[in-house]
């Protein structure tokens, strides 16, 4: 069994909707989605480990990602009352966090080297220790997505997965980015009714 069909089959048991493949070399970075963090919309700029400027700059991001040749974007939906729920959607998030730390811990039984971002800032902590001391969790940080200059719908149609999924539902994404160096050109896609 290849590498790629062992990270299929544990982001299968880790409960996400769909993933798809994305080569490296056809990512492409965004400095507008960088100055959208600038603007702090998510009040995650400059309050977390997770989200910039503490990531380092697009370019630095950038080079963090190119050590790897491929991005396994993958997706949880999660329903809501109506589009104004937004305890559905913090519980739909911290849910979503929990999943992705269980994705890690089973990659890492398969992955020795590997860079996991995430859906927005990181939540662990109540209140982040940026900028003045270090991560209390450093080997769970994963670098939010959006930070790095990604459009995630971009993305997932590179990925060839949904996006959006439907009124009164939330869709949160994630990525994985590993060495394909033992994998077979057999990119599976997981999806999940």
């Amino acid at each position: 069994m290849n590498i790629v069909t062992k990270i299929t089959e544990i982001a299968a048991k880790s409960n996400f909707l769909e993933s798809g493949y994305i080569d490296v070399g056809n990512l492409k970075y965004y400095p507008e989605v960088r100055a959208i963090c600038e603007d702090n919309m998510c009040r995650n700029y400059a309050a977390s480990w997770a989200c910039p400027p503490a990531i380092g700059t697009i370019t630095e991001c950038k080079e963090r990602v190119s050590k790897y040749d491929k991005m396994l974007l993958f997706s949880r939906k999660y329903e809501l009352e109506d589009s104004f729920d937004f305890e559905g959607m913090t519980d739909g998030l911290l849910d979503f966090k929990k999943r992705v730390d269980i994705f890690q811990r089973n990659l890492k039984d398969i992955l020795s080297d590997f860079l996991l971002l995430s859906n927005e800032g990181c939540g662990r902590c109540s209140k982040c220790t940026y900028p003045t001391a270090p991560c209390r969790f450093p080997d769970l940080l994963h670098h939010s997505l959006e930070g790095y200059g990604f459009i995630v719908n971009e993305l997932a149609l590179e990925a060839g997965i949904h996006y959006n999924n439907g009124m009164n539902t939330v869709t949160y994404f994630g990525a994985l980015l590993f060495k394909n160096e033992c994998c077979s050109s057999n990119y599976g896609f997981v999806k999940r009714e």
